[in-house]
């Protein structure tokens, strides 16, 4: 959520950032309706306390044993107009909470305009692996090596899914394990989200309300909208994970990694773009998040982008990362870094990671605050999220990488103290 004191004071500003990520939005109307609002609070907020004031003069008046017609009128009356304007403000702000709820956060300054067309290639990192005789790609080669089961996934839950297998199942977890292992030792602390989350959770990540139709929901309120859901990312749970809390400053920052399946209603298709585990309805990922002083968020987006980096390099893979341009970076997010693995079949990068400052987007929507060690008003906190990292389309990237003349895989040593072999080999 914006911070309704800047679009009163900056609104050219928030038209400017609005508009790199291809919005135009008229502030007018919602101005207009912010000073009404205004009015109305202050309105209300006088009634009360003239009703107060004529309640406590009838109570003297009793106690004094003096007649109290007048005020016990006044008193009426009051108690409607309190009602009527009750009624008015809450209107009033529903659609100021309204209009805020749908607002994008605003892009950082040296986030590129426009849409995916104007990402922009930060830097590349390592060997791009030269195809040899008639290379596989990495379907047939997860088929080949008896890796993934697509047919009997399908079969399980339709398209869209799969079943890890043999030494596929063993590589899948060994990622996942080698990700926490790293993560842990780094300083993080291990979390396990529940999987089935709540309106509230969705609507501090900002997920809802506008996009409350890309999750699976699993229960609805009376009005329709997502109760119970299943979380698309372990970044919506943990960015509620302090809803309603104030820190203390010396807490910060909290850093946290969690695992968790993730389930998106996307999907991939038949081309080879979208094939094999590229794109799914359930896929694993390992989430980095921090909760920082706003001081230093800046620097804690560029550690996290260090640990996606460091752990896709350890893995031999040649990849490249970007900073997305405005319309691409997310709803919530100010600014994002993707780490993107090289795919030989495809001749294109794909993301592994995405790496975003929130700024107070979240903090805001989820009133997550801290108190400052040296006393003064509580300030809202930053939050971040790093994929570190999702292991759908790292593992084509692995097979294609690493793969051998003979149809055989190379694995990663960083991998082989979790059982794996030294090379993937046909069943």
């Amino acid at each position: 959520m914006l911070d309704v004191t800047l679009i009163r004071q900056h609104p050219e500003q928030v038209r400017a950032g609005l508009r790199k990520r291809g919005l135009d939005v008229d502030l007018d109307d919602f101005l207009d309706l912010d000073a009404r609002l205004r009015e109305a609070r202050t309105a209300l907020e006088r009634l009360r306390a003239e009703r107060r004031r004529v309640s406590a003069d009838i109570a003297a008046r009793r106690r004094a044993g003096e007649p109290a017609d007048e005020p016990l009128a006044l008193a009426a009356d009051l108690a409607d107009a309190v009602t009527e304007a009750t009624a008015a403000h809450t209107r009033l702000e529903a659609e100021h909470r309204e209009f805020l709820d749908a607002l994008p956060n605003l892009p950082d300054p040296d986030v590129p305009a426009g849409g995916k067309e104007c990402n922009e290639v930060v830097r590349t990192e390592g060997t791009r692996p030269e195809p040899g005789c008639a290379p596989r790609d990495h379907v047939r080669l997860t088929q080949e090596l008896g890796l993934v089961d697509h047919r009997r996934g399908a079969a399980l839950a339709g398209s869209g899914h799969w079943v890890y297998r043999g030494e596929g199942a063993a590589l899948e977890w060994a990622l996942l394990n080698h990700f926490l292992d790293s993560h842990r030792r780094a300083g993080y602390t291990f979390v396990l989200p529940p999987h089935l989350l709540s309106w509230q959770t969705g609507y501090t990540a900002g997920q809802f309300p506008k996009f409350a139709d890309d999750v699976f929901v699993t229960d609805r309120a009376a009005d329709g909208r997502p109760e119970r859901f299943l979380l698309p990312t372990a970044e919506t749970a943990l960015a509620a994970l302090h809803h309603g809390e104030t820190l203390d400053e010396h807490e910060l920052p909290l850093k946290y990694v969690a695992y968790t399946p993730c389930y998106r209603k996307e999907v991939g298709g038949y081309r080879t773009a979208e094939r094999g585990t590229l794109r799914g309805h359930q896929f694993n990922k390992v989430e980095l998040f921090q909760l920082t002083r706003p001081a230093d968020s800046d620097a804690a987006q560029l550690e996290l982008l260090a640990r996606a980096e460091e752990l896709v390099a350890g893995l031999g893979l040649h990849y490249r990362v970007t900073r997305l341009a405005a319309g691409d970076t997310s709803a919530a997010q100010a600014k994002t870094y993707d780490v993107e693995v090289w795919l030989p079949s495809l001749g294109a990068y794909a993301e592994v990671s995405s790496v975003s400052n929130a700024r107070d987007y979240q903090a805001r929507r989820g009133g997550i605050r801290y108190r400052p060690a040296g006393g003064g008003r509580a300030a809202y906190v930053h939050t971040l999220n790093a994929s570190g990292l999702a292991t759908s389309r790292l593992v084509p990237a692995l097979l294609e990488q690493h793969q051998r003349p003979d149809g055989t895989v190379a694995v990663p040593e960083v991998l082989r103290r979790w059982g794996l072999p030294e090379v993937l080999r046909r069943p």
